[in-house]
């Protein structure tokens, strides 16, 4: 009899859990992967749009390129998931598994700061990437805030590499010098288990002349000001922001989050439901939101999964480590790797930025692409 799995969400960690599962399993799999997007894109990929450095089309993967054996996509809306019966319904019809994977991610909740929608701009979700790619042209003279609304947040790097790529940017049209670059963050550091990744950071902030404002996140906008968590206001003429992160309504609803996020055993990334399994942004484990780390995760819970289905133990826990790329400018990128579990607390081990670390960045995604669509 086929293992019945369904999957939610497509992202980082779903798709490489059902690599995993298709390679191992074969066909005795019967593996449902929805998600409600029909393509696929690397978040940093995001950045390359807003500073037009790629098209949109040419960033995105369509999920129809998904041809693994015992795997299937669907393209549909999830409106409620039942943790104790493992039936999922869309808004197409339900589906009923042996095994529940939960890989949703997290949402973007850009009204919970005032005025951000009314006054300022955000690059997280790819609608405000590709908005931003018409208006950052039109920003010519003034000061550029990119600041942080809410922790936890995606990619801990994306901000710093947000205004290092502004200021190249500005340089290029050669109006760096009638621009300012703020970038406000809820961290005493831009990168906290790495303390040589922050230090290489706040060294090319100070040679780029961008002012790094430490442990405050904006609370709210208005026209041409930006107000932060102690009352200080900052007037801006272009606002790139990182908006408040919540577990998608579809979760919170399912009676799987507590404290907002959705607890998870560390060792195989089981939830308090029988073969109900989360990875990802949506968890509350301890590593950041970052696709690196949802990829780690799958590993994790495929392995528990493959075990039970074969009745044996599972021996791999989840190792919370993984390497995350830096962008600097100048066409040098660095890597941070991050070991959040195996120590007394989480530290990180970093590599300078260099061309060959870029091309270290572009085999990561090129990989990935041949390995979860074939291409």
């Amino acid at each position: 009899m086929k293992l019945r799995v369904v999957v939610l969400g497509a992202g980082f960690g779903g798709l490489e859990l059902c690599s995993i599962l298709s390679e191992t399993i074969g066909d005795q799999l019967d593996l449902t992967i929805i998600d409600q997007n029909d393509t696929f894109y690397f978040g940093f990929s995001k950045l390359d749009v807003m500073f037009g450095h790629k098209t949109p089309d040419a960033v995105k993967i369509p999920y129809s390129s998904i041809k693994k054996q015992g795997v299937r996509f669907c393209k549909d809306t999830i409106t409620a998931i039942d943790p104790v019966t493992r039936t999922v319904t869309t808004q197409a019809g339900s589906y009923e598994a042996d095994v529940l994977v939960v890989a949703l991610g997290a949402d973007y909740d850009i009204s919970a700061t005032p005025g951000l929608v009314e006054h300022g701009n955000e690059y997280y979700s790819f609608q405000g990437a590709e908005k931003l790619r018409e208006v950052i042209p039109g920003f010519t003279k003034g000061h550029a805030i990119v600041g942080v609304c809410g922790a936890p947040f995606k990619c801990p790097p994306a901000p710093s590499e947000a205004a290092l790529m502004l200021h190249d940017h500005l340089s290029g049209a050669g109006i760096r010098d009638a621009c300012t670059i703020s970038l406000v963050m809820p961290f005493g550091s831009p990168i906290p288990p790495s303390p040589d990744s922050s230090k290489a950071l706040l060294k090319a902030f100070e040679e780029r002349d961008i002012r790094f404002i430490p442990q405050h996140k904006i609370a709210s906008l208005r026209e041409g000001t930006a107000i932060l968590d102690d009352g200080t206001e900052m007037p801006f003429d272009l606002f790139l922001g990182i908006p408040k992160h919540v577990t998608p309504d579809v979760v919170l609803q399912s009676g799987l989050t507590e404290n907002g996020w959705v607890p998870v055993d560390r060792a195989s990334l089981s939830t308090k439901f029988p073969n109900v399994y989360a990875i990802g942004d949506v968890t509350s484990v301890g590593t950041p939101k970052a696709g690196v780390f949802a990829e780690g995760a799958a590993k994790t819970a495929a392995a528990a999964i493959i075990a039970a289905y074969k009745g044996k133990e599972n021996g791999l826990p989840y190792a919370g480590a993984g390497s995350c790329y830096i962008e600097f400018g100048k066409g040098e990128v660095a890597r941070v790797d991050v070991d959040f579990f195996s120590g007394p607390k989480p530290f990180g081990i970093h590599h300078g930025a260099s061309e060959a670390l870029a091309v270290d960045k572009e085999y990561f995604g090129s990989s990935r692409k041949a390995r979860w669509f074939g291409l």
